[in-house]
Formats: C-alpha cells, structure tokens, sequence
C-alpha cells in the first residue's frame, strides 16, 4: 500500500493551489515517484503502473485522457531499461538523467495537445522539467526512507 498513498500524494501535490506565480514551477511530482519506484522496485512498479497512474492523473487535472498515460509509460519503460545504471550514478547524475525524462514526458504531452490544436507554448511550459530535477534528490531522499521504513525491497 506505500507505493499507491505514495502515488495519491503526488497527485495531490500535482493539483494543490498555487499562485500563479509558483505553479509554473510546480513539477510533475507524480512523474518524480513513478521515476524513483520504478528504479526502487522495478519487480512491482512497472509500465502498467505508470499507464495507470496516467490515466488517473488525466481525470484528476482534466487534460485529454491518455495523455499523461503515454507520457508516463514511455517515462517508466526507459527508467526500466536503465535502472541498474541509473542506481549506480551519483545523485547530481542521475538529476540529469530525471532531467532528460521529464522533458521526454513534456514533450509528449505537448505532442498530444498539437494533435488537438492546443499549441500554447512559451519558455515557462519547460520550468516544471527542471525544477522536478533540482527535487529529485529530495524526493530520492524521502521515499527512500519511506521504503526502508516499510521494509519494501
């Protein structure tokens, strides 16, 4: 049960209110922990999970339904494939590595809303990518203790 609270809680901190101001800074923080359980447990938090997550995350900000599905997947599917590396890294590498990943998902959510006409595109659509990666030794920090805790291997 850590692994979906832990995902309920991204997705709440996904949608909290936040001035304008702050929200373009707000990063994909479900995006984040799916990064890190897929790294952590690849055995149990896989694509289908991220799928899932996608869809949920989808209903809950109202965006198209499957967009942030793709985007999650395909986020999870190359953090699956390079995780043993990825362990390995040290935690300024590895940043860039969640770098990388998140600006993938960006860029196929704004691949899937050109397809519905939406192009509303400025530099501040990119702030969350990498604010998400000056977190990620924050929430690398957190859930690892939260694993450790709880005994999940």
């Amino acid at each position: 049960m850590v692994v979906p609270l832990s995902l309920v809680c991204a997705m709440i901190l996904r949608i909290l209110p936040l001035p304008h101001e702050l929200f373009v800074f707000n990063p994909d923080w479900t995006a984040l922990f799916l990064i890190y359980w897929t790294m952590a447990i690849p055995d149990r938090v896989g694509v289908g999970t991220a799928w899932l997550t996608g869809l949920f995350v989808d209903a809950l900000t109202g965006r198209m339904l499957g967009q942030h599905a793709l985007a999650y997947s395909v986020i999870a599917y190359v953090s699956l494939r390079l995780y043993r590396r990825l362990r390995l890294y040290p935690i300024p590498q590895q940043s860039i590595w969640i770098l990388l990943f998140l600006l993938i998902s960006q860029s196929l959510i704004l691949w899937t809303q050109n397809i519905k006409n939406m192009n509303v595109l400025n530099w501040a659509y990119w702030l969350p990518s990498f604010t998400g990666a000056l977190a990620w030794p924050i929430v690398l920090m957190a859930l690892r203790r939260i694993r450790r805790h709880f005994s999940i291997f």
